[in-house]
Order: structure tokens, then C-alpha cells, then sequence
């Protein structure tokens, strides 16, 4: 059997939702940083990222359909996103005011806990993952870990 007719093994399919996490951030930043439409964006990434090879290195393959369920999701509820980390963060600091990057995290977070298709501990793992592959100092994880979380039980109280 050819490698692209086989079904991924159930590790290469969590490494696929992985990256589509990580690379639904990233959309979801140039999308801001550029002005960009997610109707660019999405397909752009789908033909150029994803399992893309720049310079010897080998972009993951990521899932397209859940890449896609995040950023469209993220767009369509940004607004009650944006409110729902605004009551996660202090008071002094609305969503507008935190890093970018962040920004593009919890809104992909935000568009998944909405969607209640993961386990809302699932997401909050994920995400802190992802914002090591962003911030690998630590203090930025460990407060996404709390907005998550407060985002999280919010969005999906009887699953706590």
C-alpha cells in the first residue's frame, strides 16, 4: 500500500489535529497582522504549509477539516470570543491590549470550546502546547493555562 493510500495510525492522526491547532493560530494572526479574509488565508495555508518543505525541513501534515472548523469558527464567533477572554483577563487588560499571538490563541481556543467537539481539557492542553511552541520561556504558559481554563468553564460548566 502507497503512503498516501494508507490511513494515518492514531498518533499520526493526534500530531495532525496538532498542527492544525498550531497552524489555525498562525492563520488566525496573519489574518490580523495583514487584514487578510479567512477565505485567503485558509486555502493558502492548506497548498503551502501544510507538509510543505522549506529548506530541508519538512512542515507537519495537518487536518484540513478541523484547520478549517477553527479559523471559520474563531471568525464567525469573534465577538463572544473576544468577551469571554475580556471576563478571563484583568480588568486592565482586555483582549486588545495582550500580545498577538495570544490574542490568535485564544480565539482558535475560544472557536473550539464553543464548537464542544474536544473534551474542554483537551483544548486547554493543546493550546498550552501551543503557546510553548510560541513562548518557550514559560510565563506565557502559564497564563494561557488560567484564561483557558476560566474560558473553558465557562463556555462548558457541566463538563467540570
Amino acid at each position: 500500500m502507497s503512503d498516501a493510500a494508507r490511513k494515518p495510525t492514531a498518533a499520526e492522526r493526534r500530531q495532525m489535529k496538532s498542527a492544525a491547532r498550531l497552524y489555525a493560530v498562525q492563520a488566525l494572526f496573519q489574518m490580523e497582522a495583514a487584514g487578510q479574509s479567512v477565505d485567503k488565508v485558509g486555502p493558502e495555508f492548506e497548498t503551502h504549509r501544510f507538509g510543505a518543505v522549506y529548506e530541508d525541513v519538512e512542515m507537519a501534515e495537518a487536518e484540513p477539516g478541523l484547520f478549517r472548523r477553527i479559523i471559520e469558527g474563531a471568525v464567525t464567533q469573534q465577538a463572544a470570543i473576544d468577551q469571554m477572554t475580556d471576563r478571563a483577563l484583568v480588568a486592565k487588560w482586555p483582549i486588545g491590549r495582550i500580545d498577538p499571538v495570544l490574542r490568535a490563541l485564544f480565539r482558535a481556543a475560544g472557536a473550539e470550546l464553543s464548537a464542544e467537539d474536544a473534551p474542554p481539557k483537551v483544548v486547554i492542553t493543546e493550546y498550552v502546547d501551543v503557546a510553548r511552541a510560541f513562548f518557550p520561556e514559560g510565563k506565557e504558559t502559564r497564563f494561557v493555562n488560567a484564561v483557558l481554563d476560566h474560558m473553558a468553564r465557562e463556555a462548558r460548566p457541566a463538563a467540570f
